[in-house]
Formats: structure tokens, sequence, C-alpha cells
């Protein structure tokens, strides 16, 4: 599958697996004239200057390099997602939070997220009036956490885990 790629700003690189086996592709702060300068708690847009067409029926998702998460800085929103409609520039929304006070910097033409494409099929969303039509699963309604906890009661009417009132609570009005 190839994917179709537009370099806008000056001097940029096209995105590009780092090794063979590479799941993401890189991109690099394209946009950058200059080092920019990030202190903690402070959040920034960075353009890459790519424009894709992801294929019809894939999703392109965003994730940040390692490298950069090992120096303090984070994708704002945890995982960026392109939609196969979309053919804007892919930009990336860092927040930086480091362990210390020290300064963190982003350089021109870093490699600062990959783009993953994976196939994400159209859905269609039916409606159901019981939640009983959804059937029973092992799982239930336990959730954050649940799993790995023992043998769920299937029974109807049973909760999910022993003592688990909703998804967030394990006490009756917490």
């Amino acid at each position: 599958m190839g994917l179709q790629v537009k370099i806008h700003a000056q001097n940029g690189v096209l995105p590009a697996h780092a090794s063979q086996g590479a799941a993401g592709l890189d991109l690099r702060a394209n946009s950058l004239q200059r080092a920019a300068e990030y202190y903690a708690g402070e959040a920034d847009t960075i353009g890459t200057g790519v424009h894709v067409a992801i294929p019809a029926g894939h999703v392109g998702l965003l994730f940040l390099r390692s490298s950069l998460a090992k120096r303090g800085f984070r994708l704002a929103n945890g995982v960026g997602v392109i939609d196969s409609d979309y053919r804007g520039e892919i930009k990336v929304a860092l927040y930086y939070s480091p362990q210390g006070m020290h300064p963190g910097t982003i350089a021109p033409g870093e490699r600062i997220a990959q783009l993953v494409v994976l196939p994400c099929p159209a859905l269609d969303v039916v409606g159901e009036p019981d939640i009983d039509a959804l059937g029973l699963t092992a799982r239930g309604d336990g959730g954050f956490g649940s799993t790995g906890r023992g043998v769920p009661d299937l029974s109807p009417g049973a909760d999910a885990l022993p003592g688990q009132v909703g998804l967030f609570n394990t006490k009756e009005g917490v």
C-alpha cells in the first residue's frame, strides 16, 4: 500500500521508517525555523510540513517518539487521529512535563512523532433498547483494572465483579 505525501515546508523531509521493521513513519519538526525551548507545563503545536492522503478505510494514528518521552515531552492529546478525508498539515501537539525544572528543546527537522496507518472499517451503529441485547461476556461491565481479579458471576442480575457497583465505584454511594 502506498501513501501519498506532500511536503510544503522549505527543506522538509518526507516521512520515513527509521528501520526495516519500524511500524511508524517518522515525522519531523519541518516547520521550525529555529530551536524551540519549552518550560514545565508549556504546550505547543509544531507543524510537520506534511500533508497525507490516508487511504479510505484506514486511519492515521500519531504517536510520540520515545526519544522525546525520555526528555519529558508528551502528546497533549495522548494519540493523534488523522481521518482518511483530512488533507491539512499534520501538526503535533506537545506538552512538556519534565522531572525537573530544566527547559526542553525541539530542533528544526528533529523527529518528533510517528505516523502509523491502520485499517479502520466504517461501522453501522445499531442502537439497542436493552443492555442484555449486547450479550454477556466474562468481563461484563468491569473496567479500569477489573481484569485478572477472579472469575465473575455471569448469572442474570449479578455484578461483573464481586462488590462492584458501577464502572468506577466499589462501594454503594461512592
